[in-house]
């Protein structure tokens, strides 16, 4: 197992094993057992272990973090041939997809990084830890017919978190490490690129006469949106070796000169994906064999292409579900139960 791939499946294992404390909660801010907690967390290394013991309150953020940008990884590539499968095992929690440095690879490591940046700065703003709170620092002069009120989210301190921790490992000279701390800090640079103002009214009868508005986080779903399209749009990067006073040290330029050179708000990778048609222990491929597709499509998620030219099977299938639905005055809504009958294409 490559080392890059083991470190990004130990943040996430640490991330699981925090997800299943969840339930002592406020326990994290006993300071007796700070020690104890961290230090039972196997393959930290130095920096994990203060971060965790010095910010161990906020730790199930992270975990939440890494739990939602899995979550949306799933909902984006749903159509895909890979579709951000996880598998049952403790440490790889993707299996080897990420021993290569591929599109799917950068993605992983957006999401999962921005995850953790979004939930923690949302749990300080909801005043779920005592360490964080609202941010006062970038607020400016208010516009005309508003002002500054509520708690505006406090990214910065998210995105230090993230970085802090998730970047831990990626301190070595070669070129994996410099691409998951670019891809790490692209995930992370989406959340602030769309921070927007959220805005409440007040006065009678809502007439708006004053408005409050504070910094707000997107729905996580727009930084999804926004980083699936930073994957189709990717950099593709090659690897060079140059020697500095440290040693040999590796780093990634643009393949093509004539592209655009990738900024810090995108993606790059430098190897190619495999095809993901047929399943493949080594490249960590299920296939598609089974897989739900859509035979109207013409796109990836159609038949054709997901089905990687195999063909398809239809069978039918029959639903339960509400019907001819009547709003009864005051206040419920009555339904009927119809079975329908639905078509459920699959590949073969």
């Amino acid at each position: 197992m490559a080392p890059n791939f083991m470190s990004f499946s130990l943040f996430c294992f640490v991330c699981l094993f925090f997800s299943r404390s969840l339930a002592i909660g406020h326990q994290y801010s006993s300071l007796g057992t700070q020690p104890i907690l961290c230090g039972s967390i196997p393959g930290l290394v130095p920096k994990q272990l203060r971060f965790c013991r010095n910010y161990v309150e906020i730790m199930p953020s992270v975990a939440e973090g890494v739990k939602i940008g899995i979550q949306e990884c799933q909902h984006q590539f749903r159509g895909r041939r890979w579709n951000c499968t996880t598998v049952n095992d403790s440490l790889a929690i993707f299996g080897p997809v990420l021993d290569k440095a591929t599109r799917e690879s950068a993605f992983v490591h957006a999401i999962a990084s921005a995850g953790v940046a979004f939930a923690v700065t949302r749990s300080c703003a909801e005043g779920s830890a005592t360490i964080c709170g609202c941010d006062t620092r970038h607020k400016g002069s208010p516009g005309e017919g508003w002002k500054w009120g509520g708690c505006s989210e406090d990214v910065e301190f998210g995105s230090m978190v993230s970085r802090e921790f998730a970047d831990a490992r990626e301190n070595r000279p070669d070129a994996r490490s410099a691409m998951n701390r670019h891809n790490n800090e692209a995930g992370r640079t989406s959340i602030i690129e769309l921070m927007h103002l959220k805005c409440k009214c007040h006065g009678l009868s809502g007439s708006c006469e004053v408005k409050t508005c504070w910094w707000s986080q997107p729905d996580f779903r727009v930084i999804g949106d926004y980083l699936k399209d930073k994957y189709d749009s990717a950099s593709e990067m090659v690897v060079e070796k140059h020697r500095e006073s440290r040693g040999w040290v590796e780093t990634l330029r643009p393949k093509y000169n004539f592209f655009k050179a990738p900024t810090e708000k995108d993606l790059v990778y430098y190897e190619n994906s495999p095809n993901f048609c047929e399943p493949n222990p080594e490249t960590g491929s299920f296939g598609t064999r089974d897989r739900i597709c859509n035979v109207t499509s013409h796109g990836i998620d159609g038949c054709d292409l997901l089905c990687c030219g195999r063909g398809h099977n239809t069978r039918t299938e029959k639903r339960k579900e509400k019907c001819h639905c009547i709003f009864h005055w005051c206040c419920y809504v009555r339904c009927q139960e119809c079975i329908r009958v639905y078509d459920v294409h699959t590949c073969k």
